[in-house]
């Protein structure tokens, strides 16, 4: 190798190892599937190796590809750094953010608390990827991403954002037409709304096992707004932690002190994204206002309000 590779082909070989695909590499590069195969082609003639395995299923990394990765990343994340600096983004964030986190939520929590930070940082746009399963970080499909299974390799700055607890809630013209729920053996009389069993995010979806019998699902669903709302309408008991729960009075809390299942939230970013100021300023927001919303995410009482949300006797 007689001259240094140029970043824009390190640029694309870090978005085909990312993608797997030339076509999917393309769609984020905006440029011509041929144009891609080109770049590789010539950054592994200038590399005199191999850098991906080629075969119908995609693009995947050989051994070479592998160490050159690392690499390509930390120039990527100088990249970054540069142009924000040069940017003026000291002062103030700019660029855009892709967050990946559950659905209900990114709209109950994350949508409303962004609207003071994008009118405070005109030149900063989020992306919220609402998906049926937690956000890819490893091939960056997300710059951050709430999670119940933080990644246990790689490279990422991991933070705790929450420990919350699932509850059990029923509508109370359906509590009113089924026996009573004294304990939670009375459960089993009980028709319940869950999530899909073989599309679940995380194991830690699985809290209808720890009822100690096969609970009868009437409805499930890969969402847990859908969840909430069957089961506002009296189709059965639903677990949802209290964030979740619109507090008008259509759901009201079923042993809310003998069970629950309580989970960790966590907050994670690959580390070199992690040292952008517009990455750094949505993490601190969601850790700010989290730690100081306890009750959004446990049964406590809320300061300066009378009483917590309805519960059953």
């Amino acid at each position: 190798m007689n001259t240094l590779p140029e970043w824009t082909d390190l640029r694309f070989f870090l978005e085909v190892a990312r993608a797997g695909t030339l076509s999917g590499a393309s769609r984020r590069l905006v440029v011509e599937h041929t144009t891609v195969a080109r770049r590789i082609d010539r950054l592994e003639t200038q590399l005199g190796t191999t850098l991906f395995d080629r075969s119908r299923g995609g693009y995947q990394l050989t051994e070479m590809g592998e160490t050159l990765l690392p690499h390509a990343e930390a120039m990527e994340a100088a990249a970054l750094t540069a142009q924000e600096q040069l940017g003026g983004s000291q002062v103030s964030a700019h660029g855009v953010v892709r967050l990946g986190m559950p659905e209900v939520f990114g709209t109950r929590i994350v949508a409303p608390l962004l609207v003071d930070l994008l009118q405070s940082h005109p030149d900063l746009s989020v992306e919220m990827l609402l998906l049926p399963r937690f956000a890819n970080l490893a091939n960056r499909e997300a710059d951050l991403g709430v999670m119940l299974d933080p990644p246990d390799t790689g490279r990422y700055t991991v933070a705790r954002l929450a420990n919350f607890r699932y509850y059990l809630y029923g509508a109370p013209e359906y509590l009113a037409r089924h026996p009573p729920i004294r304990e939670k053996a009375d459960l089993a009389q009980h028709d319940f709304v869950d999530y899909v069993q073989d599309r679940l995010l995380s194991r830690d979806l699985n809290y209808l096992d720890e009822l100690g019998f096969k609970p009868r699902r009437r409805l499930c669903s890969t969402g847990m707004l859908a969840q909430c709302e069957a089961a506002a309408l009296g189709l059965g008991l639903v677990m949802a932690p209290p964030y979740a729960v619109p507090n008008d009075g259509r759901l009201v809390t079923v042993l809310q002190d003998s069970f629950y299942a309580a989970r960790t939230m966590w907050l994670v970013a690959p580390t070199d994204l992690f040292r952008l100021q517009r990455v750094r300023v949505v993490w601190d927001l969601l850790r700010e206002f989290v730690e100081q919303r306890p009750w959004l995410f446990q049964h406590i009482k809320e300061p300066n309000k009378p009483a917590s949300r309805g519960k059953t006797k």
